[in-house]
């Protein structure tokens, strides 16, 4: 049999609820003006985004936690927690009820974000990116006929998944080589995908080819392709270091034959001004990502350096632990107040690609700072996978990748600030 240490209690486990953050707590949004214009704290919520927010902390608690650790080790989405997500409208937040979705704000996407990358920011993805990308690319792009043919799938059980990053183009990703070649009444695809997101569970994928590589970037058009769809093939998920359960895969297109009525998101040659809109947007998705997993790590360390007794009193109680534990603190509630920022921004229709991107440059930074901390103030306990904290650690860092890098989103913000001054 085994050995077992003799572990302080003191110590939370994987299954263990952590503390709240009291500062991150929310209140209630005063009634609205007539115009929806309202002098609030950045914090304060509305009744239905209060109700949401509650609702997925209970869920994930209770449907989540218990299995983090067992899908992280297998690198597996456990299917109850994807059948969870849809059961509880978190795969259509956004989404009207005529389509099966809640009908709420892209506020609430945020907010559902955050919480669930508290106790695991891979199933916080994927609901990020349903919500973000798949949703919204229907909805803001698609034919009436292609919403009522999808969006009741996407709200019900079908996930979807964004093609776009190739090996020879990630950053830059208007070189991308794959080729939508016009046949008569159709187009056929050929070409390969790299680093995308889950395509292992996805039903349908929103493909970037070029219909006409003399244009360039200009011939980049979106096409919406069924997994069935003969000649797509998804190949092995990649062994990663972080967001282990959230499946990345290359996926391949062989000869892949598309109609344009049915097909073609929007219009010829406008793929790339969607990808652009869409990461905008999908930018403060993965702050809420960054922040929630922060916050999650944060609230699983503190507890215990108020009870680890070291010297005669508490990790807690020295003043050099303290001044750290404020830093850190200080920088989650700033990178909290961007990111809400951002979202109320892009959900009154203001400008924000900006603060997109300071949201998500920021948010990410945050994060890496704050999970390297809680390992060193949880000592030993931190550096094992007895505990989730090192996991936070492996997690945090694809927010400095995916959906733009830090320099990307600096070069975005520099940008902005040249058109400013």
């Amino acid at each position: 049999q085994q050995l077992k240490r003799n572990m302080p209690a003191y110590l939370a486990s994987w299954r263990a609820s952590p503390c709240v953050f009291r500062s991150s707590k929310s209140e209630l949004m005063p009634n609205l003006a007539s115009d929806g214009v309202v002098c609030a704290p950045l914090q304060t919520f509305t009744e239905e985004e209060t109700m949401l927010k509650n609702m997925v902390t209970k869920f994930a608690q209770e449907r989540v936690a218990p299995l983090v650790q067992k899908m992280d080790e297998n690198s597996k989405m456990e299917d109850s927690v994807i059948q969870g997500l849809f059961e509880q409208g978190l795969m259509g937040i956004e989404l009207g009820e005529e389509y099966g979705g809640t009908g709420a704000s892209f506020f609430s996407i945020i907010l559902v974000v955050e919480e669930l990358a508290k106790v695991d920011p891979a199933v916080a993805l994927l609901c990020e990116l349903q919500n973000t990308l798949t949703n919204k690319l229907f909805t803001t792009y698609g034919t009436e006929e292609q919403k009522r043919t999808y969006l009741p799938r996407v709200t019900k059980d079908t996930v979807g998944s964004f093609c776009l990053s190739e090996a020879g183009s990630g950053s830059d990703a208007f070189s991308l080589k794959t080729r939508a070649e016009k046949k008569g009444d159709y187009y056929i695809i050929n070409g390969s995908k790299m680093w995308i997101s889950l395509a292992e569970h996805a039903g349908v994928f929103f493909v970037m080819a070029n219909t006409d590589p003399s244009l360039g970037y200009r011939g980049i058009t979106c096409f919406i392709v069924d997994r069935n769809t003969e000649g797509l093939h998804v190949g092995k998920k990649e062994d990663k270091l972080g967001i282990r359960a959230s499946s990345t895969c290359p996926v391949t297109f062989e000869n892949v034959k598309v109609v344009p009525e049915t097909n073609i998101l929007g219009q010829v040659g406008q793929g790339y001004k969607y990808a652009i809109g869409m990461l905008n947007t999908g930018r403060i998705g993965i702050a809420a990502q960054m922040l929630g997993l922060a916050q999650g790590c944060f609230d699983h360390t503190i507890p215990y350096t108020k009870e680890r007794v070291q010297f005669g009193k508490s990790v807690f109680d020295f003043q050099g632990m303290q001044h750290q534990i404020a830093q850190v603190a200080t920088q989650l509630e700033a990178a909290r107040l961007l990111t809400y920022n951002a979202a109320r921004l892009a959900e009154t229709g203001r400008p924000f690609i900006k603060e997109a991107s300071m949201a998500k440059y920021y948010a990410a930074e945050v994060a890496t700072l704050t999970t390297s901390k809680c390992i060193e103030w949880m000592g030993g306990v931190g550096f094992t996978k007895n505990y989730p904290i090192e996991k936070y650690y492996r997690d945090c860092k694809i927010g400095t990748i995916y959906e733009g890098t830090s320099n990307i989103q600096l070069s975005t913000i520099a940008k902005s600030l040249a058109q400013e001054y």
